[in-house]
């Protein structure tokens, strides 16, 4: 018996007035579902039309084409929107006027962007999208389905290339031969990472990882069974004592995510600065937040920023919170660490698959800090994908503790919370807290059944935003904000299960 095509979804993607249809489908064969995507054909006679309209403007317009070329200007964008369609009402009048503005726009994206994969950049379902070579078809990860192969394939080397160039030119970089390496973020938050051949083997590479739009909040992920409330009030207190913590996983297990979500459970009157590569984390517009980013050399070597540069720099501005993207050298880590030593609150990400294995990172080669500096750090959180089914989970929360093993002090770490597979639990595990709870205490001035009863106060929010649906970062802050000004308020909303907006007057 013949097996058919079974389609798993579809949906539509609009890009500049482009409209597509998606279809999700399993096919007879595939080991890999495939992403189906259906675009406006265009008629031979017309695509002579845009050829020739192309060469009028690059002759009427050259100054507004070549910063077109080398810019995200949006006003822009629209000028040769508008231009275009008027010459094709000129030239070929009568169409309805989707038409013209699908044509307009296929010209823009050809021209100026990324052609066919303008209109993947556009689906909000879609997390990273990747072109291997011209010889295979185009791979996307999709936030339901995983990877999964288009139907789209980039008919040569040299266009793969020419996309590559593309991005470089407008942000500043080149990508050539001689340095065929480019890794860039683009004004959407979008990163794109491009390599030439010979350097991949089997051709031009060209991948972007989509920055979403509204970014991850706490009550997505309590939603989404990746974090449970319990935890993520233990979290909470522990932030608001000023309590430091690294969160770790693997590639892709969301660890800047996760970093992300706690980030407004800051006290509003606190300075928060946060240091990153690409600027991938978004504060609530309200806190005290000042952002910094690195930045690579130019064409010539000049004009490098690094993460140690804007590390030590950081510390001469009173930060009350410090908030590093991600340590990968050394000296990034015995910054951050003397940070924390002298009295600071840090947060940061880390590579690793485990709290135990951040332990071992930091006190090994190349990082390699002293165990006094590694003990400072009190809490280690694991972020978690499931390769299998792209679950994603919190795997464990844990404490850096110090025991004494024949005499000598070694650092361990020791689980609060851990992920039970299984049952797909998050369950506090029967290992007591020693060192965060005499911190906590300490810091608090709260009694072991005061900081019990604060948990369950932290709880009770939680679950009331996931009730509600609360769905912004700066909705999210606003509550905890007034967590801390107006506690009393706050907890009388929660109890009556009123509305959030209440809290905005």
């Amino acid at each position: 018996m013949e097996q058919r095509v079974e389609v798993l979804e579809s949906y539509d993607v609009i890009s500049d007035g482009v409209l597509a249809r998606v279809s999700i489908e399993r096919v007879p064969g595939k080991f890999t579902s495939v992403y189906n995507i259906k675009v406006p054909a265009i008629d031979p006679g017309i695509r002579a039309v845009l050829t020739e309209i192309r060469t009028e403007l690059i002759k009427e317009y050259p100054l507004k084409i070549q910063t077109l070329s080398e810019s995200y200007s949006p006003t822009l964008r629209t000028d040769f929107l508008d231009l275009t369609s008027d010459k094709l009402k000129t030239i070929l009048p009568g169409m309805e006027e989707r038409v013209y503005i699908e044509l307009s726009a296929t010209l823009l994206h050809e021209m100026f962007g990324l052609g066919v994969l303008e209109i993947l950049d556009n689906d909000k379902n879609l997390e990273e999208i990747v072109v291997n070579d011209s010889k295979t078809n185009v791979m996307v990860y999709h936030i339901k389905y995983g990877w999964l192969e288009t139907t789209i394939r980039i008919e040569t080397e040299k266009m793969i290339e020419n996309f590559a160039q593309q991005v470089a030119r407008k942000v500043g970089r080149q990508i050539t031969t001689l340095s065929p390496l480019l890794d860039a973020r683009l004004p959407n938050g979008d990163r794109v990472n491009a390599t030439l051949y010979p350097i991949s083997v089997h051709g031009n590479t060209f991948d972007i990882r989509k920055f979403r739009e509204e970014p991850w909040t706490i009550v997505d992920f309590i939603t989404k069974g990746t974090i449970t409330p319990e935890l993520t009030a233990f979290v909470w207190q522990a932030m608001q004592y000023e309590l430091s913590m690294i969160v770790t996983g693997g590639t892709a297990s969301g660890k800047t995510s996760l970093l992300n979500v706690f980030l407004p459970f800051i006290p509003p009157n606190q300075r928060i600065i946060t240091i990153e590569d690409t600027n991938e984390l978004v504060l609530p517009r309200f806190l005290h937040w000042v952002p910094m980013v690195t930045r690579q050399p130019n064409s010539e070597g000049k004009g490098e920023i690094t993460m140690l540069d804007l590390l030590l720099n950081s510390l001469r501005m009173r930060p009350d919170r410090l908030v590093v993207g991600e340590i990968r050298r050394k000296e990034d880590a015995e910054t951050l660490f003397e940070a924390l030593m002298t009295g600071h609150s840090v947060y940061a990400t880390l590579h690793a698959e485990t709290a135990q294995q951040v332990i071992k990172r930091l006190l090994s080669e190349p990082i390699n800090l002293p165990e006094i500096e590694v003990s400072t750090l009190d809490l280690v959180i694991t972020a978690f994908r499931q390769r299998r089914s792209g679950l994603r989970r919190v795997l464990e929360l844990a404490e850096v503790a110090e025991r004494s093993v024949v005499g000598k002090t070694e650092i361990k770490t020791n689980n609060l919370f851990e992920w039970k597979p299984r049952t797909d639990t998050i369950e506090r595990t029967i290992n007591i807290s020693q060192k965060i709870a005499n911190k906590l205490e300490l810091y608090s001035g709260m009694t072991a059944e005061e900081m019990k009863k604060d948990i369950s106060e932290k709880v009770s929010i939680l679950k009331w935003m996931s009730h509600k649906k609360v769905a912004s970062v700066n909705k999210i802050g606003l509550i905890t904000s007034n967590y801390y000004i107006n506690k009393e308020k706050l907890m009388g909303v929660v109890a009556a299960d009123e509305e959030p907006e209440v809290l905005e007057t």
